[in-house]
């Protein structure tokens, strides 16, 4: 699934998946569609899987994979929430990629943590740590506004 090709985006598109993750246990929850932190109830960094494609045609770089595309998950009073991707840019041309978004760890992530936010009992889920390359700081949307959980010092 490709979301955009922006510095930043939300994915409407998702939000019956996440609806339908947390009805059982919080009820009903509604997309918020501007993506701000003003009336947040709470805010919340973390990161999803994905590809990206470079956009630039005469990059030599086919494309990469990141265990880490970064999100900011805001709830907000009225019981809505969003969750605002950030993209990534080519390494070889520094051109913002197409992100095609893993579809079940961005629901699994938004879905765990409004239930969180709820009140809901679960298991901590466990996270192994990936292997692959760095994080790219640099290359990173999420990072250049401070909001990756994977850009501290």
């Amino acid at each position: 699934m490709v979301c955009c090709r922006w510095s930043s985006f939300l994915c409407p598109e998702l939000h019956e998946d996440v609806l339908e993750a947390v009805a059982p246990f919080i009820g009903t929850i509604t997309f918020h569609h501007t993506p701000t932190t003003h009336d947040a109830v709470n805010v919340y960094g973390t990161n999803v899987m994905g590809k990206f494609t470079c956009t630039d045609k005469n990059c030599r770089a086919k494309g990469w994979g990141s265990k880490r595309v970064s999100i900011v998950i805001t709830k907000y009073y009225g019981n809505e929430y969003n969750a605002v991707v950030y993209g990534q840019r080519c390494k070889e041309c520094n051109h913002l990629g197409d992100l095609h978004l893993d579809k079940d760890s961005y629901v699994e992530r938004v879905a765990y943590r409004l239930k969180k936010w709820d009140g809901v009992k679960m298991a901590v889920p466990y996270y192994k740590a990936k292997q692959g390359p760095p994080h790219e700081r640099d290359l990173c949307e999420g990072c250049k506004r401070g909001l990756c959980s994977e850009g501290g010092d």
